[in-house]
């Protein structure tokens, strides 16, 4: 596994299908399979395709930056800030399991609603 391509190719895929073009991030980056552990979003590749489409066209002004992208094994794990609109912040992470082709073919997340008061003042991201 080249765990430094692989993080490249995990950024590129969640940045193009976030950005708006979900059928490319999948051409490029996905194997023959793709299991979706999100419950918002349909398994497999159209499920994927539709839930992006849906955000871009639903949400145009939406921002990400990716803000830790760590890789061993076969998975690599997305640490994000997103910005939506309304001003509605939130942090992800996700986990991206890759063949030995080095193509995405599993996805986890998990997202949290970043709050407007925390006990502490270290950010969540």
């Amino acid at each position: 596994m080249n765990l430094e391509k692989n993080k490249e190719n995990a950024i590129a895929f969640y940045k193009t299908a976030y950005e708006g073009n979900p059928k490319k991030a999948v051409q490029l980056y996905v194997g023959d399979v793709y299991v979706q552990h999100n419950p918002d979003v349909a398994d497999g590749t159209e499920g994927f395709i539709d839930y992006f489409e849906r955000m871009q066209k639903e949400y145009p002004e939406k921002s990400i930056e990716f803000v830790r992208c760590i890789a061993e094994g076969d998975l690599v794990a997305l640490h994000t800030h997103q910005t939506w609109p309304g001003n509605e912040e939130y942090v992800t992470m996700d986990f991206l399991r890759f063949d030995e082709r080095g193509k995405i073919i599993e996805h986890w997340d998990s997202i949290q609603k970043i709050p407007e008061a925390a006990a502490h003042n270290n950010t969540m991201y």
